[in-house]
């Protein structure tokens, strides 16, 4: 928690430096001594392991700042749902909105009438490209593409030439953006690899996927997520190739993080998602309370690397449900 507060303290010094630029530095300040209320909506469920970190950032942003925080989620993956648990909100006129934004062009109406309301946005997690297009005035995430090019570049450096970039979520525009980046990454080193969508939903089915797809010559599987990396560990062991075929993935689980420990995954890509939650609380509460706001377009939060050097510091920090 020390090394959190530095980073909090190393922002609020940025914030005491710059209030952001033109328009954005102009915000209608709140009554100090009122509770600021902000609504999160986002494509995952708190119930998800790792969007349960994500609300923990949340949580303690809330409890720090002294703010009334609501967090809503669709059921599944449905951006008709999350559009209109987003209309809700605006309707209730909170001090400010914090969203993720998988899907652009089917949330960009819903976004665009917060920012017509008056309502302060912010985004996080996915939808950073397109955020400030959408009426944001910053994103609190990682830049997905680039994400997966270094994800790509250490498979490749680990003498992967073929793969396949296994996507859980078709749909996600972030998603995407992984795959592209680690394809992209992959192919300049040398190798091929292709892109294998799968219906998370249905893990016995995604595993039966990745294993038709696993071929022989296939030599390494980057998938973006745990609902994609424990069907793909789940095959490779089915098929005799575990330890043979290199695994890598995104995001953390405690699933994940064991098997990095183990030597089963090559590395996890960490976006840090704790920090998303509770920065993206701090600095709304700042622009409403204060008129403040970081000088930039984006907070990043990641891409860093879990490994088998450093799994062990990770597994003890998600014990703390901060990663």
């Amino acid at each position: 928690m020390r090394a959190l507060w530095v980073v909090l303290g190393c922002l609020l010094a940025l914030l005491a430096v710059s209030c952001g630029r033109g328009e954005r530095a102009s915000a209608t300040t709140r009554d100090s001594k009122r509770e600021a209320r902000f609504a999160v909506v986002t494509h995952g469920q708190a119930s998800d392991p790792f969007w349960s970190v994500v609300k923990n950032g949340i949580d303690r942003a809330a409890k720090d700042m002294g703010a009334k925080v609501t967090y809503q989620a669709p059921q599944t993956f449905d951006m008709v749902a999350m559009s209109r648990l987003i209309d809700a909100e605006v309707a209730r006129r909170p001090d400010g909105l914090i969203v993720s934004v998988p899907d652009p062009s089917a949330l960009a109406r819903s976004l665009l009438a917060a920012r017509d309301a008056g309502i302060p946005v912010l985004t996080i997690n996915a939808g950073g490209d397109e955020a400030r297009e959408m009426g944001a005035l910053l994103h609190v995430g990682q830049s997905e593409y680039d994400a997966g090019k270094a994800g790509g570049e250490r498979m490749a450096s680990a003498g992967v030439r073929r793969a396949i970039c296994v996507n859980h979520e078709v749909g996600n525009i972030s998603q995407d953006e992984r795959c592209r980046g680690f394809l992209d990454a992959l192919t300049k080193a040398g190798g091929t690899g292709r892109v294998l969508a799968v219906n998370a939903t249905s893990p016995t089915d995604t595993q039966q996927k990745i294993l038709a797809a696993a071929t022989p010559e296939v030599d390494g599987i980057f998938t973006l997520g745990p609902p994609g990396v424990h069907p793909a560990l789940a095959g490779l062991s089915q098929s005799g190739r575990l330890g043979q075929v290199k695994v890598a993935t995104f995001d953390l689980s405690p699933d994940v993080l064991a098997a990095i420990r183990d030597g089963k995954i090559l590395f996890a890509i960490d976006q840090q998602q704790y920090l998303q939650g509770y920065l993206s609380i701090v600095l709304l509460d700042q622009y409403v309370r204060n008129g403040l706001l970081p000088a930039a377009e984006a907070i990043p939060t990641g891409p860093s690397f879990v490994t088998k050097e450093n799994a062990a510091a990770v597994i003890d920090a998600s014990k703390k449900g901060i990663r």
